[in-house]
């Protein structure tokens, strides 16, 4: 038995050698007990009056699953690579996708921002509801009712990768 510890513990500090060369490991899981605590956490993070706070819940390459944290409105955005799928957790309000970005400022190789959206179709969002944004969409998320949306969001790329089952 003494062997199999020694074993094991040696298999797993020389794990933890190289692991220091190899990237981070990705976190699969989050617990649905734990959306009280990373709410909190966004909530401390947030600066002044700043729209929006995120929260990494898990990832696993290429996917990265956010808790987004939004008392104000914040810019609207194009993400012309990835579609995004946004479940709500707490509060309500309007998601308005579709149309023009006001103002559209490319913000790195693969989003657009804008102040605000054109002739976008608003949809009345509260807890539980879910919604899809395609690939090269515009999207703004708008609180409603004084208390900030909670949401959690889910980046797709697309096309989807080639080992996509």
């Amino acid at each position: 038995m003494r062997f199999v510890v020694l074993a094991v513990a040696a298999t797993l500090l020389s794990a933890g050698a190289f692991a220091q060369s190899a990237p981070p490991m990705m976190k699969s899981f989050a617990a649905g007990a734990d959306i009280p605590a990373l709410i909190a956490k966004a909530k401390a993070e947030r600066k002044g009056d700043q729209p929006l706070v995120i929260v990494p819940m898990a990832s696993v390459a290429p996917y990265n699953v956010s808790l987004e944290y939004r008392p104000g409105t914040s810019p609207a955005a194009v993400h012309e690579k990835d579609a995004e799928v946004m479940y709500v957790l707490e509060g309500s309000g309007t998601i308005v996708t579709g149309g023009k970005l006001v103002d559209e400022k490319r913000t790195n190789a693969a989003n657009l921002n804008g102040a605000s959206i054109a002739d976008g179709k608003p949809q009345a969002v509260s807890k539980g509801d879910l919604l899809i944004v395609p690939e090269n969409t515009p999207h703004q998320v708008i609180p409603g009712g004084g208390a900030p949306i909670v949401l959690m969001t889910l980046h797709v790329p697309r096309p989807a990768p080639a080992n996509w089952p």
